[in-house]
């Protein structure tokens, strides 16, 4: 779906790159994140993928087709997201979706319909200037989806959604996933990416320090620890090992033969951990 090999970009102000010849390729149906602290590079290389930055040098294929020379048919099968949504303010919710439906020559799914998915329907009549920031934010999201595109672009999507909106916008990017639908999210919320995310690339000062399943980087780490506690002696007693180890320790397995094992659990690196090890930098 996506092939990205050796691009780079600078914005014209700018002395240094912003983006550092990135390479990497995102298959279809898969859901590809880009994890980075804020000024990392993530939202440029987003453009650039979308076509609205393509001063760049290198290759960037999407569809095929080299999007630099892209036309206005790419928009048609793309949806985009962005961080910072804008709307016709005095319009009203329903007057924007259907004035954004008009611009595709596809037919569109049902406005209400969606605003309903993501609990606006009741708001539909209502200016959008009076909305807040979260409001926008799940009214840019089912923007993006009203011309069923193949690829989808999501950036921060849950940023200012208080936790139960999120989880209804990460449960229709995972049903988006199951109708074969390629998303890239871009994001610097650890959890958002390692529930959503197939693989991540984690970007910094425009550079990919790694990529991977989110599960295969938190397992890069041999040094977890495995927190247990057994009756000894009558008593309650906290211990722990390496994961390695665990097997070797003799007061472990005495206390599994006897049943004397009280609990367990394994005191493993989040994906935040991992990112703040391989790169030196944090995610805020």
């Amino acid at each position: 779906m996506i092939s990205v090999h050796n691009v780079s970009f600078r914005y014209p102000s700018a002395k240094n790159n912003t983006i550092n010849e990135i390479t990497f390729n995102v298959k279809q149906g898969e859901i590809f994140g880009f994890l980075g602290p804020s000024g990392a590079g993530k939202s440029t290389m987003q453009k650039i993928l979308t076509g609205v930055l393509r001063d760049y040098s290198g290759t960037v294929r999407v569809f095929g087709d080299e999007v630099k020379n892209r036309t206005g048919d790419y928009y048609e099968k793309i949806g985009v997201d962005f961080e910072f949504p804008n709307f016709y303010n005095k319009f009203t919710a329903i007057e924007n979706l259907k004035y954004f439906a008009s611009l595709y020559s596809s037919e569109t799914a049902d406005p209400m319909a969606l605003m309903e998915k993501v609990g606006l329907h009741n708001d539909a009549h209502k200016k959008v200037g009076s909305f807040s920031k979260g409001m926008k934010m799940r009214l840019s999201f089912v923007r993006c989806l009203l011309h069923n595109p193949q690829l989808i672009f999501l950036d921060e999507p849950t940023s200012g959604l208080d936790p139960a909106n999120a989880r209804i916008l990460k449960n229709i990017i995972a049903e988006q996933k199951k109708m074969g639908k390629t998303i890239i999210l871009t994001t610097h919320n650890m959890h958002d990416a390692e529930e959503l995310c197939d693989r991540v690339a984690f970007i910094v000062d425009g550079r990919i320090k790694a990529m991977n399943t989110p599960q295969e980087l938190r397992n890069t780490d041999a040094n977890t620890r495995v927190h247990f506690r057994i009756v000894m002696n009558g008593k309650e007693t906290e211990m722990d090992c390496l994961i390695s180890e665990l097997g070797k320790s003799s007061e472990f397995q005495l206390a599994l033969r006897d049943g004397t094992l009280k609990s367990i659990h394994s005191e493993e690196q989040s994906l935040e951990d991992v990112f703040i090890r391989l790169t030196g930098r944090c995610l805020q």
